[in-house]
């Protein structure tokens, strides 16, 4: 029976689209993911005390300094990519390693002239100024609501307290265990009576702890002068590196202008050099925007990224460096015009072979399972995705004496001389040569998506293989899977020299190796899976936030 009188249709559409519009208007919930669970929950403990996401990001990267010593840490660097709900701002704090100020191109060079790769991975020499302590500070101080001491508690409460160590630290411990045996103060602090630990082994840092400490009391201070930098300072020299400090005393970290990029109607907003990372996701981007990816089978897909990945990091190779240091065609590379340039050069038949260069390796040498990721968001909207490093695994594993912090081995991660590659096999040139005070060229990619209806947060470890990973997460997105298929994807690589397509164990079906190796790719199955992607997605049409932690490692994302 009709009601007379009833609401109108009119009505019922005009409360529709007032409770559509107060949805679109809403907050989401909090959520972190982290490579550890310890970290995730430091991050979650803070937001819970009253911090927003920016107090978390410093929580959260002090406490992987503690739990993730293979990865980051005071003694590393990183770029931590913001977008503050309150006015739409979005920057990428920089805090990169800088070259020490005596440092020059032929410090890793040997007695005839070449490259001595041993120097630039082991050992202090082989470490950067650590910009860590200076980001944390500068995002508790800028961004934070929560005092310093508060958002470093969780850290330094598992520093004085201990935790138990996991399977990531046995397996690269192991790996790294010969260099770690020559320095004696970090050989005190990771290993057991010069022994690689057991399972169950109780990781007490009391050294890192009094660091965390000083940090927290005195803030730059504590790290960048005073006792801490004497003392580093004084460890570094009598172990053959460069330190000085003026080299401490003058590190700043630098707010930066992201990369930004448009695909199919997904804003990218990602890292800007001295990372690679923006730069080289947005042109592969540009490139693959020219072909109908949703046509392509899997081989023919397949093909059309392999393509875009080996155009875009050959650009790497060619222009980037540190800005402050070189001029580099940003705007050029990151053009559609350019892009689609590339693109027409791209032959879906046949694979476009790469031109011979002297690489100074045939392949990399590990799978970048060193370095770490954490995406963040609170109940206000701000978000944060930060990628941070002490490059390879445990650095340098050198520790100076009575500081417990780990230093880095970035500067690996410049060229000795134009084509030659570090540790992970990218090839570089003058752009990314050593200067005092330059920072060194990153792949770290710590990435925003965003449409109408969704934004994501994501980032990986994985060293010349991150932007790679990026790339694949963000063509999923596009495509309107969730996080848990962003960090599931199967993963394959291209990075222009050495000219061969890497893929994870089980990364390719049989059909599309042979479908590849048709095309005239040379195809290589690695013995293992790679990356550690942590990401977190906001569904702006449900208010709902879900999250997802890499399935190959140890990692926990937790929504509140």
């Amino acid at each position: 029976m009709a009601i007379i009188g009833g609401p109108s249709r009119w009505f019922w559409l005009a409360l529709f689209l007032l409770l559509t519009a107060e949805i679109q208007a809403g907050l989401p919930t909090s959520a972190v993911a982290t490579a550890h669970p310890l970290a995730t929950r430091a991050g979650i403990e803070t937001m819970r005390r009253g911090g927003n996401a920016f107090d978390a990001a410093v929580a959260v990267s002090a406490a992987l300094a503690v739990v993730e010593p293979s990865g980051s840490g005071l003694g590393g660097g990183g770029f931590w990519l913001l977008h503050r709900a309150s006015d739409g701002k979005q920057v990428m704090i920089d805090g990169r390693e800088r070259a020490p100020l005596a440092a020059h191109r032929d410090m890793f060079l040997d007695e005839q002239g070449s490259f001595d790769q041993k120097r630039s991975i082991d050992g202090p020499l082989s470490a950067g100024i650590p910009g860590m302590p200076a980001a944390i500070i500068h995002l508790a101080e800028k961004y934070g609501r929560l005092s310093l001491e508060t958002s470093l508690g969780p850290a330094l409460r598992l520093a004085r307290e201990g935790f138990v160590i996991g399977k990531s630290y046995l397996k690269l411990i192991g790996f790294r265990y010969p260099v770690m045996l020559a320095y004696p103060a970090a050989a005190k602090i990771f290993l057991v009576d010069g022994k690689i630990p057991g399972p169950d082994f109780l990781l007490v840092q009391k050294d890192l702890a009094h660091t965390l400490e000083q940090i927290s009391e005195r803030g730059r201070d504590g790290f960048y002068s005073g006792p801490v930098a004497r003392a580093m300072v004084r460890g570094v020299r009598a172990h053959g590196g460069l330190w000085s400090f003026s080299d401490l005393e003058q590190y700043r970290v630098v707010e930066r202008e992201p990369i930004h990029a448009n695909y199919r109607g997904t804003r990218v907003t990602s890292a800007s050099p001295p990372s690679s990372g923006g730069v080289v996701l947005s042109e592969a981007l540009n490139i693959l925007s020219g072909f109908d990816l949703a046509r392509s089978d899997a081989i023919g897909f397949k093909h059309l990224v392999i393509e875009a990945m080996r155009r875009a990091y050959r650009d790497r190779a060619r222009y980037l460096g540190d800005p402050d240091f070189v001029s580099m065609p940003i705007e050029r590379l990151t053009s559609l015009p350019y892009g689609a340039a590339l693109g027409s050069g791209i032959r879906i038949d046949r694979s476009g072979f790469t031109a011979e260069m002297d690489t100074g390796r045939s392949e990399p040498e590990r799978e970048g399972q060193d370095t770490t990721h954490f995406s963040i968001i609170d109940a206000e909207g701000n978000r944060v995705a930060a990628t941070l490093s002490i490059n390879y695994p445990f650095g340098s594993c050198f520790v100076a004496p009575g500081t417990g912090v780990l230093l880095n081995d970035e500067m690996d991660d410049f060229v000795v001389h134009p084509g030659s590659g570090n540790v992970y096999g990218l090839t570089g040139g003058e752009a990314n040569m050593i200067e005092p005070g330059k920072r060194m060229l990153s792949s770290m990619t710590p990435t925003f998506l965003e449409n109408p209806e969704r934004v994501a947060i994501l980032g990986t470890p994985g060293g010349s293989r991150i932007i790679s990973m990026i790339l694949l997460a963000t063509l999923d997105f596009e495509a309107g899977k969730e996080p848990d298929s962003w960090v599931s994807v199967p993963r394959f690589h291209h990075q222009y020299m050495p000219d061969v397509v890497e893929y994870e164990k089980g990364g390719l079906s049989d059909d599309e190796i042979q479908g590849l190796q048709a095309k005239g790719h040379d195809v290589k199955e690695l013995n293992r899976q790679y990356g550690n992607m942590q990401a977190i997605l906001w569904d702006k049409m449900t208010n709902r936030v879900t999250a997802a932690s890499d399935p190959r490692r140890e990692g926990l994302s937790l929504v509140e």
